[in-house]
């Protein structure tokens, strides 16, 4: 059996994975779903010098605690550098790195730069307003592709203020993590800022998946999305 690691993206906690945990543990898998310093339940840790640094050291400190072998390390969003960075660290704890509608960054990327163009032109802007420039406010999730009334009055009062400095520091590599398998699963049923990501993966040679929903999809479409990741898995 594998372990699944599955890291949230910006604004949101391990909480987020709770609809999607149940089927891996019930196809007798171990779960963790760490929540990343300054985020959620660990919003009383924040200040402006959380990076992406951070959020890497956040996950191997788990691992290695664990003592976590044969991990599938699933990465939502802004996640996927923290994957990379993990997977460059530990790539021997790594059976398999999934980026689910997430960044593929390489070495020296930052997630900002990431982004299509106006996309990250909103995240400045906001951050220079409202996030006291060190902030990243929480996106309408409109914008995400939640529309069921459901699932935002679940996830609206969750949903905390995100480093800056994690999407502006780069990410640094040794190249340690290309060893490790990747799969990259793209959420098509939105606006889809995560499509030049699938694109780069495709590049390198990964397996590209789709699943019909918004870029939430461990809340919009958690059965669809389990079922992926145990086929991952196997």
């Amino acid at each position: 059996m594998s372990t699944f690691v599955l890291v949230h993206g910006a604004w949101h906690g391990g909480w987020a994975w709770q609809r999607v945990v149940s089927p891996l543990r019930d196809a007798g898998h171990q779960v963790h779903t760490p929540t990343l310093t300054g985020l959620s339940d660990r919003a009383h840790t924040l200040h402006p010098h959380v990076g992406l640094s951070t959020h890497i050291q956040d996950v191997v400190a788990l691992l290695e605690a664990y003592d976590a072998q044969d991990v599938v390390l699933v990465g939502h969003s802004y996640s996927g550098q923290v994957v990379t960075g993990v997977a460059d660290r530990v790539p021997e704890r790594i059976a398999r790195r999934v980026y689910l509608d997430a960044f593929v960054g390489a070495d020296g990327d930052a997630a900002i730069d990431l982004l299509p163009e106006t996309v990250a032109g909103h995240y400045r802007e906001s951050v220079a307003g409202p996030g006291f420039g060190w902030l990243i406010p929480v996106r309408p999730l409109s914008k995400l592709g939640v529309t069921e009334e459901a699932d935002l009055d679940w996830l609206t009062p969750r949903l905390t203020p995100h480093p800056w400095l994690t999407y502006t520091e780069p990410l640094r590599l040794d190249g340690m993590s290309e060893a490790v398998a990747a799969t990259f699963i793209e959420c098509t049923d939105w606006m889809r800022v995560f499509t030049p990501q699938a694109q780069r993966a495709k590049e390198r040679g990964w397996p590209v998946l789709e699943i019909a929903t918004g870029h939430e999809a461990m809340v919009t479409a958690p059965d669809e999305l389990a079922k992926l990741l145990l086929d991952i898995a196997a």
